[in-house]
């Protein structure tokens, strides 16, 4: 009989329990957490709008607009101002994204609801990448358009389907979820806002002015920074063969760009696995 009742008491317990969360629950809960601060929305509206203003400014400053027609003036329209404080914004607000729960003990809460802790990292991924996507879109779009806009009554404008401006266009806008998820990737590392946000700014604005493309192996350094890779993704024309610098190629560039977030997100998942909260 005793046997009998604590099976009985198992299978009723079993039926009775929570179903385990699916990933998509997980998506739509971190959605949630991002979208229930009243700061973002602001912090993202502020961010896009500050981009597209630098690009109007920068066009409206460049004296020389129109002396080559036909050209595309690609620091007009994704002037460096507005993307490295665009760099800034997205690393530190993806680094929040998990520090504030660290900070606030909510992280407890999360773990003890959702034990898998990797797939609770992966789903702030994919809602941080996706959320920034968007932004760095709208910003790289709207940077583009304010700036022909402008050029165009100096009859220096060019249409958007131009030969010269699909890269430009896709490497700014994908700037910002890379920088993003390497904010997420630290903040799981280091658990602390501050030290989170000063790393931020150290390795993706700080560390590349430390080299110089004038020596090969300060070069070789400087290559694999996420600003330099975006600096070399939105150039138009080639290097001078006759340069005493190093430049990258292209689809090293696009190799940074991949790198940065997957291992920043992928160390995080490892790292969340192995410790306490």
């Amino acid at each position: 009989m005793t046997t009998q009742a604590s099976a009985l008491a198992t299978i009723s317990a079993a039926s009775l329990a929570e179903p385990p969360a699916r990933f998509r629950d997980l998506i739509a809960s971190e959605w949630i957490k991002m979208r229930s601060l009243r700061s973002t929305p602001w912090a993202l509206a502020f961010i896009t709008l500050f981009v597209i203003g630098s690009g109007a400014v920068a066009t409206l400053a460049d004296k020389a607009a129109g002396s080559e027609p036909g050209s595309f003036l690609v620091y007009d329209a994704f002037p460096s101002t507005g993307y490295m404080t665009l760099m800034l914004v997205a690393g530190s607000m993806g680094a929040l994204t998990v520090v504030s729960e660290y900070s606030s003990g909510l992280i407890r809460t999360t773990t003890v609801a959702v034990p898998a802790r990797g797939a609770v990292v992966l789903a702030k991924a994919v809602v941080t990448a996706v959320l920034w996507t968007a932004v760095g879109t709208a910003a790289s779009i709207g940077s583009f358009l304010v700036s022909q806009a402008i050029l165009d009554g100096h009859d220096a404008s060019v249409p958007i389907a131009h030969s010269d401006v699909l890269r430009p266009l896709v490497a700014s806008a994908l700037l910002a979820p890379v920088c993003a998820l390497v904010g997420l990737g630290l903040g799981v590392l280091l658990r602390h806002a501050a030290g989170t946000m000063l790393t931020s700014v150290f390795i993706l604005l700080m560390l590349p002015t430390m080299f110089s493309e004038s020596n090969r192996w300060s070069a070789d350094v400087k290559h694999t920074m996420v600003s330099a890779a975006w600096a070399r993704l939105v150039q138009t024309w080639e290097p001078d063969p006759g340069s005493l610098g190093y430049t990258t190629t292209l689809p090293g560039s696009w190799i940074v760009y991949a790198l940065w977030p997957l291992v920043a997100v992928a160390l995080a998942v490892v790292v969340v696995r192995h410790r306490d909260v």
